[in-house]
This record gives structure tokens, C-alpha cells and sequence, in this order.
């Protein structure tokens, strides 16, 4: 029997775009759920003054309760004297609302978020030299762990970094860390000058080399950038279907490995890749 066509039904797409808006302000988070990105990340850290951290808490404790986009909510750290109202806020929202957890660097830390936020996704933020030593340990410390990525800032701060090309290992450790946990790949952190968009294409196409999927923003003139630079181009898509009806045909026929018209070789290997990208555009395989 001749197996399905794959490539051909619809999926959702895998987020490729969060953007940060600072929780104590209100006008401002209306408009976040209406930018078009994929996920809105409501801030309590480091965008919001220490005289407005409560008021920042109602806000976002209202503005997520009702959210229809995917929506997360960064608390502050764990130790800092607004952590526990932090906490305690999100485990009243509904269980599909996540929480972006800064400055990680035990996994016994994980635990105890997660047992005080409730079963919801935990979004994992490595800021320091230790943290990023803990990368792996901290991407296996509960099963809620949905994601964990970089907040780059802080650890550039932390190394003595001063520019992109010193965070290559952090990037490619997180990214390993990730996969090794059965995780989704991260996704970049936020590019602060939202004035040079041609500089944050580069960067993203950089991060998207070295297997980061998506990015944060902090306003929504980035949006489209970073979309255009990781959504599935139309060829990526061809060639990504070309290898999966390839793959099931020499599955028909018996064959383990196959080799397409124009020479590219196709195993296991490179159909999980090319699933891969189909998932990210939405198509299903």
C-alpha cells in the first residue's frame, strides 16, 4: 500500500516571535497582543522600576488571566524580595500561561519554582557564567521545563563580553543543552537597539546557524525581522517535502536510504532534519 503524501496538512506553527512588554504598562499591553507576535511576554524583572513592582503584578495578573494569544509572564528572581508575590500570582493564572524564569542557575531552584507556580511551562533564563556551567542540568531539573535560552545582557556582564562574537559558546552550549534534553532549540534573546534593524537581521542569521529558532523583541518593529529571517523560506519547504516523500517512498520499497535526483542523499538523519523544518512552518509530515 502506497503511503500518504506527507507535507500536505496543516499543523500549528512553531513560535518564532516573543515580545516583551514591561507589566506596568497597561496601555502598552493591549497593544503587544495585537502586534502579531507569536508569544507575548508580560516583564515584572528588569523593565520595571522596584516603586511598581506590585502595581506591575495586578497588571499582568489581569491582562494574562484573560489572554488569548500564548502568553508568558517574567518574574522576578528567585531571592529577590518580590519573588514569592511573583510566584504565588502566576499559580492563580490559568495553567496555560508560562513563566519566564531569570537568572538560573541551580536545578533545585527549578524544582521549587515549579512546585509554586503549578503545572504550567517553565522558561528557563541563563544569565551568569554559572548558570551556563549548569545549562544542561538545569534543562533536565523538572519536567516542566518547556524551554531555556540565554538573557544575554547579564552575561555579558558576567564574562566581560563586548560583543556578539563572545557569546558564540554560550549560544552553541545552550542550544546543545537543549537538544540533550529532549527540548525545544532556544530561541535568541532580545536585540536592544531597535533603531538597527540591518544589524539585527545579521545577528539573527548568525543565531539561526548555530540552531537558536525565533527571538524576543522588545518593540514590535523588530517582529517582522526576526520573522523573515526563521520562518521556513517557500524553497526550504520544497526541498524539506521533497526529502520526507522521498524518505517514505524508499520506505514502500524497502529501502533504508535513498538518493534524490540531483545527487543529495537522504537517511534518517536528514529526514528528522527536514521534519524539523515542516513542524516550524506549520506543515505537517
Amino acid at each position: 500500500m502506497t503511503s500518504p503524501v506527507p507535507g500536505t496538512g496543516p499543523s500549528r506553527r512553531s513560535p518564532l516571535t516573543w515580545l516583551y512588554v514591561p507589566g506596568d504598562r497597561e496601555d502598552r499591553i493591549p497593544k503587544a497582543f495585537a502586534s502579531g507576535a507569536d508569544v507575548v511576554v508580560i516583564d515584572l524583572e528588569d523593565a520595571v522600576a522596584q516603586d511598581v513592582k506590585d502595581a506591575a503584578r495586578r497588571a499582568a495578573q489581569r491582562a494574562a488571566a484573560g489572554a488569548t494569544t500564548p502568553c508568558q509572564v517574567r518574574v522576578n528572581a528567585l531571592g529577590s524580595r518580590w519573588a514569592e508575590a511573583d510566584l504565588g500570582m502566576v499559580a492563580a493564572l490559568p495553567p496555560h500561561v508560562g513563566v519566564r524564569v531569570p537568572k538560573c542557575e541551580q536545578p533545585a531552584d527549578v524544582v521549587d519554582i515549579a512546585e509554586a507556580v503549578g503545572p504550567r511551562p517553565l522558561h528557563l533564563l541563563v544569565e551568569s557564567a554559572r548558570g551556563l556551567e549548569a545549562a544542561h542540568d538545569l534543562a533536565r531539573a523538572h519536567g516542566q521545563v518547556a524551554t531555556i535560552g540565554l538573557g544575554e545582557a547579564d552575561l555579558r556582564a558576567d564574562l566581560g563580553v563586548a560583543d556578539e562574537r563572545g557569546l558564540l559558546f554560550a549560544r552553541s552550549r545552550v542550544v546543545v543543552a537543549a537538544a540533550a534534553a529532549g527540548l525545544e532549540p532556544p530561541s535568541m534573546s532580545v536585540f536592544t537597539d531597535v533603531r538597527a534593524l540591518d544589524a539585527l537581521r545579521q545577528s539573527c542569521i548568525e543565531g539561526r546557524r548555530l540552531g537558536l529558532v525565533g527571538r524576543a523583541a522588545i518593540h514590535p518593529v523588530q517582529l517582522p525581522v526576526i520573522e523573515d529571517v526563521f520562518a521556513p523560506s517557500a524553497v526550504e519547504i520544497a526541498r524539506a517535502r521533497e526529502v520526507v516523500e522521498a524518505a517514505a517512498t524508499g520506505a514502500d520499497s524497502g529501502r533504508g536510504a535513498v538518493a534524490l535526483a540531483d545527487g543529495r542523499f537522504v537517511d534518517e538523519a536528514v529526514v528528522r532534519q527536514a521534519r524539523r523544518l515542516l513542524a516550524r512552518a506549520g506543515i505537517s509530515s
